[in-house]
């Protein structure tokens, strides 16, 4: 069976080869000229473990655990190919310990219980200590894991646990109290280019017999996305090709056919990456859910960060949705939630659901213009005290300063609103938010003006017979009567109390 890391569990295919001076190997396929890439390539120290640094300080945790200073139990959870089974290959090649190496994906409680009482007998004859290491561990039931539990209190076995899986879910609390959590992080793009070019020059790789191109390597990083295993494996597969076509030279074409995934060109550095997410945001923002789709596949292919993305969808909800559909920030701050929560490549299911959404919600710039004027008003120098009745009054001697004087409380009225000057002198009568007739916004459009009008205590409108006055709501039903034969609202020109000409349908729909 092949684990998730750079080596294989199970039986042995052949004569076990324990590493020098250790007490006893069991569970580890041993390395042979013809194992896989990534099997040949797997450190053989710490020196040369990438991309852990944050757990590679003298003392710490990690290497305590590898040198066999400190006989802890420590669970490792990080996404695949960031080195959690190699770190259980390098425990298992420190001195005067028994390593046992089962994956929880074929092992049952009867198997870890005949690993512990052998431990124990082991340890009452003065042998060695037993370090047991479970891949997968997420997969195991409660009951397994609470097999663990006594064994793993009184260090009759040290446990070493990986997981691609979030632990505080997927690991009962009494185990994940009894071990050490270490977090390793996914390879950058440098960490995995380092360990590509390793490849082609060491002697357990590639030897050197052939060279890697540029654009190839770029390929291959690209692919990874931050898992060294598969960036290796295709690495391996490229150079297979490479060899029966009798050329000493991996280019970008041979990688690509070797993998079978086109290369996509994308430079999360340079103008491609900033054209694609320009397209992408143009296409939701245009309404065009399969172009957005597409844009959105084509970051992702090409290894995108997607906390980047869902940034861009959150912003977007607000930029180019609002209020015309409330929701929809909603559902891109859940999208954002869902891939810190869940992770790639799941997250872009919660990715694809969220550009589905905006790109087809009715739009609306509204909250945009109305925060940038009132900002550009704020950098201009309007503005002014604030209104002595809407001052803090709750402080002592507030009351004899007149804070609070005036003030009408809105609940009082039962209308829920009252006449009150809310802004400084030189702002009233400023409008700054102009709801568009679209979607559930065209509630607020017609609901805008009354509310203003009493605030500001404004007289009622003369009401034409030709048209429902601003006290009348306008439902969806009644919508069309205000629209003109080219599909034009007829309400005014956008002063207090009116809607603006939005280029609205006969339906009252707007342009979505």
């Amino acid at each position: 069976m092949e684990s998730d890391a750079l080596f294989s569990l199970g039986a042995p295919a052949g004569p076990r080869s324990a590493p020098a001076g250790s007490a006893g190997v069991d569970g580890f396929t041993p390395v042979a000229d013809d194992s896989p890439l990534p099997v040949r390539m797997r450190p053989a120290n710490l020196d040369e473990l990438v991309g852990q640094d944050h757990l590679l300080a003298p003392g710490a945790p990690l290497r305590q655990l590898v040198s066999g200073g400190a006989p802890m139990s420590v669970i490792l959870w990080g996404p695949p190919g960031s080195g959690k089974t190699t770190v259980a290959h390098l425990v298992a090649g420190a001195t005067d310990r028994r390593f046992v190496a089962m994956s929880a994906l074929s092992a049952g409680v009867k198997d870890v219980r005949a690993v512990i009482e052998t431990a124990r007998r082991q340890r009452r004859s003065g042998g060695p200590q037993t370090v047991l290491f479970i891949d997968e561990v997420h997969r195991f039931s409660k009951t397994q894991q609470d097999s663990l539990l006594a064994a793993v209190e009184d260090r009759t076995v040290t446990l070493l646990a990986a997981t691609t899986e979030n632990p505080y879910f997927s690991v009962i609390s009494p185990l994940l109290s009894r071990c050490v959590l270490l977090t390793l992080q996914p390879l950058d793009d440098d960490a995995v280019r380092g360990l590509l070019r390793r490849a082609v020059a060491d002697e357990r790789g590639l030897g050197g017999a052939l060279t890697l191109a540029t654009e190839a390597e770029d390929h291959l990083v690209r692919l990874a996305a931050g898992d060294v295993r598969k960036a290796l494996t295709a690495l391996e597969a490229a150079a297979a090709s490479a060899t029966a076509l009798g050329v000493g030279r991996i280019d970008l074409a041979t990688a690509e056919q070797a993998v079978d995934v086109a290369a996509v060109r994308y430079d999360r550095d340079g103008d491609a990456h900033y054209d694609v997410v320009s397209a992408f945001i143009k296409s939701m923002r245009g309404s065009d859910v399969d172009a957005a789709v597409h844009w959105l596949a084509r970051m992702l292919v090409a290894g995108e960060d997607a906390r980047f993305i869902a940034r861009r969808l959150v912003i977007f909800a607000s930029e180019d949705v609002g209020m015309a559909d409330p929701a929809a920030l909603s559902v891109a701050t859940a999208a954002a939630h869902a891939v810190e929560y869940v992770g790639l490549p799941e997250a872009q299911l919660n990715l694809a659901q969220a550009v589905i959404h905006l790109a087809t919600a009715p739009k609306s710039n509204s909250a945009t213009t109305a925060i940038g004027a009132a900002i550009a008003d704020v950098r201009a120098g309007r503005g002014g005290p604030v209104p002595r009745g809407l001052r803090d009054a709750h402080y002592a001697g507030a009351r004899g300063l007149g804070h609070g004087t005036g003030y009408r409380y809105p609940h009082d009225d039962q209308r829920g609103v009252v006449t009150q000057q809310y802004v400084p002198d030189d702002l009233v009568g400023t409008d700054y938010y102009r709801p568009s007739p679209h979607g559930a916004e065209r509630s607020v459009a017609t609901r805008l003006p009354l509310l203003r009008r009493i605030v500001r205590g404004l007289p009622a409108p003369s009401v034409r017979p030709e048209a429902p006055s601003v006290e009348s709501p306008v439902t969806a039903q009644t919508a069309p009567a205000l629209a003109d034969g080219n599909g034009r609202p007829t309400t005014g020109t956008g002063g207090p109390g009116t809607m603006q000409d939005s280029g609205t349908n006969a339906a009252g729909e707007g342009q979505q």
